[in-house]
């Protein structure tokens, strides 16, 4: 499939979006708004931060999106004593049995992979999360002078307990902002983990089947580029996202209670994910709705809230769900 698209490749690429959802629907029981966001940051070519409790399936929900897609997997389980090394690579020495010669050769690391699964990151140290830090912008390793290019397309889905839990450091503020979405994972209903168990417990289990492969995941990644958001709705998402800035909000809740607010990438991580979102619900243009659902996750970790805030129990979460509820709307959002 190859660029530009016609409307039988762009049919048929919805279709294979729509059986890469079916797939991670058949192993993973509700969590239907988070098994969506995970597939816009696919689209939008953006990394995922999974936050929750243990016991929640945020690991077997990015092992079921790996088994769905033709795409290499890896998966690092961050530890304490977990190396920087250990996760881009390192020299080896070796002898050229030709020459007797020793030379050192790069061998890579797990983050050599198009999707990595960053398990439980908030339990190492920053020296070894800071490792991650140019992989996840400029999609390369540099090592010893030398730089390797990641495979294409390349994403870093992380989990990580609650910052409250025992044994785990917080992730710094540049590597959170390199995350796409934060999308945070609750307890199911009744009713949802009552059909985990009889899907768990039995003896057979449902397994994802490939639908999907490196080369359609780029083509919807280019195509998500295409998607149309009117310059309503960008100034729209560019007044949300200065309105989470003290110096510069005229919320006084946001003045007293937030320490700092987020940055221009927010801005662009809003409007890529609503033009991912508009694609996988088979739209070629952006809706207001498509916005407002993606605000939480896309500034929940880039808006610091200060320690009035904190003691309040205040949440960022509770500060946008009060921006966009005073936010006004745009004049004409379809122009």
């Amino acid at each position: 499939m190859s660029l530009p698209l016609t409307e039988t490749d762009v049919d048929l690429l919805l279709s294979r979006l729509g059986a890469l959802r079916g797939e991670v629907g058949k192993v993973i029981v509700g969590q239907h708004e988070t098994v969506e966001h995970l597939l816009v940051g696919l689209l939008a070519g953006g990394h995922c931060l999974l936050e929750g409790v243990p016991g929640l399936a945020k690991t077997l929900m990015v092992r079921t999106l790996a088994d769905a897609m033709h795409l290499s997997f890896k998966r690092v389980q961050f530890t304490p004593d977990l190396m920087p090394s250990d996760i881009v690579g390192t020299e080896i020495l070796e002898e050229d049995h030709g020459t007797g010669r020793r030379v050192f050769r790069f061998q890579k690391g797990p983050v050599f992979a198009h999707l990595l699964l960053a398990d439980e990151i908030n339990r190492s140290p920053p020296k070894t999360q800071a490792a991650l830090l140019e992989a996840m912008q400029e999609r390369s390793v540099t090592y010893a002078g030398e730089t390797y290019p990641l495979p294409r397309p390349f994403f870093v889905l992380a989990t990580q307990n609650p910052i409250e839990q025992e044994g785990t450091y917080p992730l710094p503020e540049a590597q959170l902002d390199r995350f796409l979405l934060h999308l945070r994972i609750d307890y199911p209903s009744a009713d949802e983990e009552l059909a985990v168990l009889e899907a768990t417990t039995g003896e057979s289990q449902a397994h994802a089947q490939p639908v999907i492969g490196a080369e359609e995941v780029l083509v919807a990644q280019s195509l998500v580029r295409q998607v149309h958001v009117s310059r309503a709705l960008l100034a729209w998402a560019v007044a949300l996202v200065r309105a989470t800035r003290p110096a510069e909000s005229h919320e006084s809740r946001i003045r007293e209670l937030v320490d700092w607010g987020a940055g221009p990438r927010a801005g662009q991580a809003l409007a890529l994910a609503a033009k991912g979102r508009a694609l996988l619900a088979g739209r070629l243009s952006v809706t207001l709705d498509d916005l407002r659902a993606l605000a939480r996750p896309v500034l929940r970790h880039r808006v610091l809230v200060g320690f009035r805030g904190q003691a309040d129990g205040v949440t960022t979460d509770s500060l946008v769900a009060h921006l966009l509820a005073t936010l006004p709307d745009p004049a004409s959002p379809l122009a």
